[in-house]
């Protein structure tokens, strides 16, 4: 069955009667009926986070509820992911993701179950870790969907693969998994859905993004190269922090000037690192970018002023040719999540339908970076791909803040706390529910 006729038979399944729509799983009572025993493995993960490709006891759990569901389970799947099957008979294959690692973060909520575990990056820095980005929700939702859907099999028919993905923070882990055969020892979707808390809706309420949702995220370093010399005598020197505060500043004309004002973009210098004593002129200073686009000629525009920009000043100060600053730009890139719009608009349609029209809607994209969008990627022209948001606010909270113009604290602040069970609640619902209408019975 086609991607088209999927969808074909997704709009003749809004008008099936109200009979057939009542006999439909009473979803929101179980979970509500589970929450108590969500909220306590919730506590437990958020306690004890992991960092990247570092997931080894939050995969074992995820592992141990799909098997005790009944699916066939897999671990080690692109270094620490889980794939978990469960087929139910003739039907699409819908997949579900959630997302398993922590941040470095040295957590400052204050909850009793606030995490004080410590590790070491694969990046070889030691930090505190902390679910500072709400995957420990994510993976209690998940959970919570694996049983609703083997409790539901006469609810649905097809095949349901449900993927624990690690390294989502550094964008690696969707693109380890697809490596590691995710595609090809296991069903091949046809549909893929997952969500992400934030903190920018009210608690409970999900948001829909057609298009792009999320950002290309690249990391480019610039070290730019001068003559180093004594601060006395600095027409006997290139210097190099003159030149790198020139290249930042020129830097901001790429998105004022040469990108498209309907064209998002973002180029924030970090990090400027140059030098160390009052009195000497270095031989280099260190820049640190991050470089935010959605399209893929956004983003070479951008990454191609960088290289220019950097050359170009680094003439203009005079530079021999043998010292042009070097550009680099990290591989790999965690590239832009991508929502089909026509599948996410029937997404988004089914959650008004679900949830209400104040309970769903649409939402602008964003330049934070997910790798979700890799799934999709990996055969777009077949499948149906949609992450949500569920919010995590307390609408009292968002309502103050602007009222007051207060910030609040953001995804990967040392201080986020999501209201844990309404985002369980919400996600767990909205994915099982959507996963049920796309392997209808029959």
């Amino acid at each position: 069955m086609t991607f088209r006729s999927l969808l074909a038979l997704g709009a003749a399944a809004l008008c099936i009667p109200a009979a057939v729509q009542a006999a439909a799983p009473d979803l929101r009572a179980e979970i509500a009926a589970d929450l108590p025993g969500l909220l306590q493995t919730y506590r437990a993960l958020h306690a004890h986070p992991e960092l990247s490709f570092q997931e080894v006891k939050s995969a074992a759990q995820l592992a141990a509820a799909a098997r005790k569901a009944g699916f066939e389970v897999t671990e080690k799947v692109g270094r620490t992911g889980v794939v978990a099957v469960l087929r139910n008979g003739p039907g699409p294959t819908v997949l579900v993701r959630a997302d398993m690692d922590g941040l470095p973060v040295v957590e400052q909520t204050g909850l009793p179950f606030a995490s004080k575990d410590r590790g070491t990056s694969t990046a070889g820095v030691e930090s505190g870790i902390m679910h500072a980005c709400g995957h420990d929700t994510h993976m209690t939702a998940w959970m919570e969907v694996a049983k609703l859907m083997a409790a539901h099999r006469d609810a649905w028919s097809g095949t349901l693969v449900m993927v624990g993905q690690p390294a989502e923070e550094v964008g690696l882990g969707a693109r380890a998994m697809l490596a590691d055969g995710l595609f090809t020892r296991f069903p091949k979707p046809d549909f893929a859905l997952a969500f992400h808390d934030t903190g920018d809706l009210p608690s409970g309420v999900i948001g829909v993004t057609p298009g792009y949702a999320l950002a290309n995220v690249d990391s480019v370093d610039i070290t730019v190269k001068g003559l180093g010399g004594h601060g006395a005598y600095p027409q006997t020197t290139k210097d190099p922090i003159v030149l790198a505060s020139a290249i930042v500043m020129r830097l901001q004309t790429l998105i004022s000037r040469e990108n498209s004002p309907f064209e998002p973009g973002v180029v924030t210098v970090g990090s400027f690192h140059a030098g160390a004593k009052h009195n000497i002129i270095p031989d280099e200073a260190r820049l640190q970018l991050t470089v935010r686009s959605y399209s893929d000629e956004q983003r070479k525009l951008l990454l191609d002023g960088i290289r220019r920009i950097a050359a170009g000043e680094a003439m203009a100060s005079g530079v021999p040719q043998d010292r042009m600053p070097v550009v680099s730009v990290l591989d790999p890139y965690t590239r832009a999540t991508f929502n089909p719009p026509a599948f996410s608009q029937r997404v988004l349609a089914d959650m008004k339908r679900q949830f209400g029209d104040t309970g769903a809607v649409q939402t602008p994209p964003v330049m934070a970076g997910e790798d979700f969008g890799e799934f999709w990627r990996a055969d777009p022209d077949r499948m149906g791909a949609t992450i949500f948001w569920v919010g995590g606010r307390p609408a009292s909270e968002l309502d103050a803040a602007k009222r007051d113009g207060r910030a609040l604290p953001s995804l990967h602040s040392p201080f986020w706390a999501p209201e844990a069970d309404k985002v369980i609640a919400a996600g767990a619902e909205a994915l099982a529910s959507e996963a049920m209408r796309l392997m209808p019975k029959g």
